[in-house]
């Protein structure tokens, strides 16, 4: 089952539920995917899908750190809601260890000795990593591993 249909399943178990919240909630996930396929035209395959995920919890990380510091723990309690509902459609994500390992064997199946090749092991990794690390933490730590 991919992982789109997952999602609108989960939909139509919330609606037949009435978890209000839940459902208010992946209402926003799959906004989200279909605006993504109308921009540009497409179906979507799970490994877009994931990115669309991977942004949205990005975008929650923010405004929970903002509501936070607004104190605003009413708006806070539901990004965190929302943030462990979408993190739940996400892969286990990797430790540093095994981000480490996977960066160290990228570099060295494509030669990469320089910055000047960080592009090209970042377009490696993404569809390794994607939805399972932030890619600024892989940025940084493919940064370090090629001596920058």
């Amino acid at each position: 089952m991919s992982l789109k249909t997952r999602i609108l399943d989960d939909v139509k178990h919330a609606m037949r539920a009435r978890e209000r919240d839940s459902l208010a909630a992946l209402r926003l996930i799959t906004a989200a995917i279909k605006q993504k396929e109308v921009d540009e035209r497409i179906e979507l395959d799970d490994g877009q899908v994931l990115g669309v995920l991977d942004k949205m919890v990005k975008q929650r990380r923010e405004s929970l750190e903002q509501f936070e510091l607004a104190g605003r723990e009413d708006l806070a309690e539901k990004e965190r809601f929302e943030l462990g509902l979408i993190q739940a459609y996400l892969p286990e994500p990797l430790g540093e260890d095994e981000l480490a390992a996977l960066i160290r064997s990228t570099i060295s199946e494509l030669g990469a000795s320089s910055i000047r090749n960080m592009g090209q092991v970042m377009n490696t990794l993404r569809s390794q990593v994607q939805g399972r690390a932030d890619m600024k933490a892989v940025s940084q730590a493919v940064k370090q591993q090629l001596g920058v």
